[in-house]
């Protein structure tokens, strides 16, 4: 059974795994589609994931010396859409022959625990590809949901990569006048196919400086470059008192980001998004489950078009050719999903 692993940084192999044993309360799901997280992926590819050089202590919520993760790393991925092949004598729901989504990491096959997969069957005539933006839809609409965003706000959102682009849908779904802000046109463009009522090219200057020649400030930034740098920048684009929702996966020491200056004197919010769980305000009425649920079925009642975001489909043993891609020409890459077809 094929599997993706990082064997060391910057190089990767498609290895064989034995088919693990049916348990009782689970499913065999054979995968057809596996999409990449360029982001998170990446960390692991280039060696640079805090998992790797931290351990993380789960119960005390630190990160302390040692590893939590080292490699060979095997089966990264959250992103999978696969056909039940087999259930447990204890299971009826989801039935064999259903296609559901979940995250079972980039392998042919996997044991799934049934209870898992409840709710993520695919309607009839779905096309089994939407079924792998269900938990980049469930992080963007997680950031969307910590910016609190109301009936006519106006919202910047930095980095319209995948996540960006769906934050900036669900920003707008959620009635907020959206500006978005990146440096590749092809990507500018579909902001605006998603609804943002403003583009910006953070080549040609300061977003904070084009804002406050139209308003005096956004109320709110969603932050997903995932830079430092740009993360100063959002927070010099809100008005005093506005909201930051950092919700890109940061790397290294925070060069650039200097917070004695807008940050101190404007008093900003400085909000953390990350899919390990919801806003604390919100916790007691959703989870991650719920954002996910409620992502896929804006994409079955044709609210969000995701298939404008799949830029690659490629076979699964091209794998060490397909993240090379993505290290080097991340530009050029939007969602690339593998394909796990004999």
């Amino acid at each position: 059974m094929r599997v993706i692993t990082f064997e060391q940084p910057g190089r990767v192999r498609v290895s064989l795994e034995s088919p693990a044993d049916l348990a009782p309360g689970s499913v065999r799901v054979r995968t057809i589609y596996s999409g990449v997280s360029a982001g998170t992926e990446l960390t692991a590819y280039r060696g640079t994931n805090p998992y790797l050089n931290r351990h993380w202590d789960i119960e005390r919520r630190l990160f302390v010396d040692g590893q939590t993760h080292a490699y060979p790393l095997t089966g990264w991925g959250y992103q999978e859409v696969g056909e039940v092949v087999e259930a447990a004598p204890d299971v009826a729901d989801p039935p064999v022959g259903s296609i559901v989504w979940g995250i079972w990491g980039h392998r042919a096959e996997a044991v799934v625990p049934a209870e898992k997969l409840v709710g993520h069957v695919m309607p009839p005539g779905a096309d089994p590809l939407t079924g792998v933006f269900a938990r980049v839809g469930a992080i963007a609409l997680n950031a969307v949901h910590s910016s609190d965003v109301h009936l006519g706000d106006q919202i910047a959102i930095f980095g319209q990569g995948v996540i960006g682009l769906l934050a900036t849908r669900l920003a707008v779904l959620s009635g907020a006048r959206v500006v978005a802000a990146d440096a590749i046109p092809d990507r500018l463009e579909l902001a605006r196919r998603f609804g943002a009522a403003e583009v910006f090219d953070v080549r040609s200057g300061s977003v904070a400086e084009f804002m406050r020649k139209r308003v005096e400030g956004a109320d709110t930034v969603i932050e997903l470059s995932g830079t430092h740098q740009g993360l100063h920048e959002a927070i010099r684009t809100v008005r005093k008192g506005g909201r930051v929702v950092a919700a890109g996966f940061y790397q290294g020491d925070g060069v650039g980001l200097r917070l004695g200056e807008e940050f101190h004197h404007n008093q900003v919010q400085l909000v953390s998004s990350q899919i390990g769980g919801v806003a604390s305000w919100l916790a007691h009425r959703w989870d991650v489950e719920r954002l996910q649920r409620t992502f896929m079925a804006l994409v079955h009642e044709g609210q969000i078009e995701v298939g404008d975001l799949i830029s690659h489909v490629v076979p699964v043993e091209r794998a060490a050719e397909a993240f090379d891609l993505i290290d080097k020409h991340q530009s050029e890459v939007l969602q690339l999903v593998f394909t796990f077809e004999e």
